[in-house]
């Protein structure tokens, strides 16, 4: 299918709900994230207790986050002051320039990562591209930056495609889940 670039390894309400057990046993030892809509909502740039809570607990297992943006270094350095996570801004995906950049700076294997992100046009294509598995998380907020319109119109219409051949999304609680659905569909 001609799509198939559009169509992540594992779809996850939220990227909470990838636990250090699910994290651990897939043997990830960095989650990478996109910013906006999917670790923090835009329009909270403090994050939840919920988002905190989770980066403290991969964090005292080992397992890094890293946000890879396609936002600009200073709305991005301003964005995750507060979280303690190491950062790419400008990462121009769907190119897979910042998740390549992680890798060899961290010194990890593409084996070793996910990328988590709330767009099929820039995060999920990303991965692809970089060779690292992908997970599509549901928008923390239906409202976007205006930059974002346009991708997102553009995904409806791949949606629709995709819908056609797959069927709708299911959406999971956890990777386990995802991993053992043989119709893992996509958003």
């Amino acid at each position: 299918m001609a799509l198939n670039f559009l169509k992540p390894t594992y779809l996850v309400k939220s990227v909470y709900d990838l636990s250090v057990a699910e994290l651990k046993d897939q043997g990830i030892k960095a989650v990478l994230t996109d910013l906006d809509n999917t670790l923090l909502a835009w329009n909270n740039p403090n994050g939840t207790p919920e988002l905190h809570a989770w980066l403290q607990e991969l964090k005292e297992a080992d397992i890094e986050v890293v946000v890879v943006s396609n936002n600009t270094w200073d709305r991005v350095k301003k964005a995750v002051a507060g979280l303690d996570v190491d950062y790419v801004a400008w990462s121009l995906k769907p190119l897979p320039r910042g998740i390549l950049k992680v890798l060899k700076k961290q010194g990890l294997k593409k084996e070793e990562v996910l990328m988590v992100g709330d767009q099929m046009l820039t995060d999920v294509w990303a991965a692809h591209l970089a060779g690292v598995r992908s997970v599509l998380v549901k928008q923390l907020v239906e409202s976007d930056m205006w930059q974002t319109w346009l991708n997102r119109s553009i995904e409806k219409l791949a949606k629709r495609i995709i819908y056609r051949k797959f069927g709708g999304p299911i959406w999971h609680d956890s990777l386990g889940v995802a991993a053992e659905s043989k119709d893992n569909k996509t958003n």
